[in-house]
């Protein structure tokens, strides 16, 4: 297995959204394969998303991730920032979860649902990385240069303006890092239509997920 990593999933954001960008701002170009895999014993543990690189298939979402951010040195200098990544970056993963779920909700939770998640958004996490970026008053969140916790963080953003475009009005410090974050090349190309970034799901595609996940 040799050239570029091949990315494993349905057409759609879902857990691979993430990996999609990781490697995005690493400047790599993929191949994508459409989800076909799970009767053919390629799966570790029957799931996706799996990514084939480096001789290796690799599945679980955080697995790969992990794997990347080394990779191509998106994973800080040394084990303290490591530590520091890891934390913010867990944060973000129990926020995106939410933020992931809420297409698949049934009808009469959506409402519930949406409030719970916005409602974390803007008095649980934001808060926190607005505090972590005034504290140290440099332009990413970990040491002075580009992590997997800065990737990741505008990735959500991005995402919660989507259903709340003026969530941010009281976080002057995380919309400068975004426009900052969304100027870097690799990052501004990716954010341009026709890349390999997934736009919000459709019925379509949630009418998909529900069939191959939860069938």
């Amino acid at each position: 297995m040799s050239g570029k990593p091949r990315l494993h999933y349905f057409n759609g954001r879902g857990r691979m959204e993430t990996i999609r960008w990781l490697l995005a701002a690493a400047g790599v170009e993929v191949c994508f394969w459409s989800f076909v895999l799970r009767s053919y014993g390629s799966l570790l543990f029957q799931q996706v998303p799996m990514v084939e690189i480096d001789g290796m298939k690799l599945v679980q979402t955080r697995a790969i991730a992990n794997y990347i951010s080394t990779k191509y040195n998106l994973y800080g200098k040394d084990m303290k920032e490591r530590a520091l990544i890891d934390m913010y970056v867990e944060g973000m993963f129990d926020l995106n979860e939410l933020l992931m779920t809420y297409e698949i909700q049934p009808a009469d939770k959506k409402q519930e649902h949406f409030a719970n998640m916005m409602d974390k958004a803007e008095n649980r996490y934001f808060p926190v990385f607005e505090k972590v970026l005034k504290g140290h008053g440099k332009d990413f969140l970990v040491g002075n240069q580009l992590s997997r916790a800065d990737v990741q963080l505008l990735e959500i953003i991005l995402m919660v303006e989507e259903w709340k475009p003026d969530i941010f009005a009281k976080f002057p410090l995380l919309q400068s890092f975004k426009a900052r974050l969304s100027n870097i090349p690799t990052i501004k190309k990716f954010l341009q239509p026709g890349s390999q970034r997934k736009p919000p799901s459709d019925d379509d595609v949630v009418d998909k997920v529900m069939k191959i996940f939860y069938s």
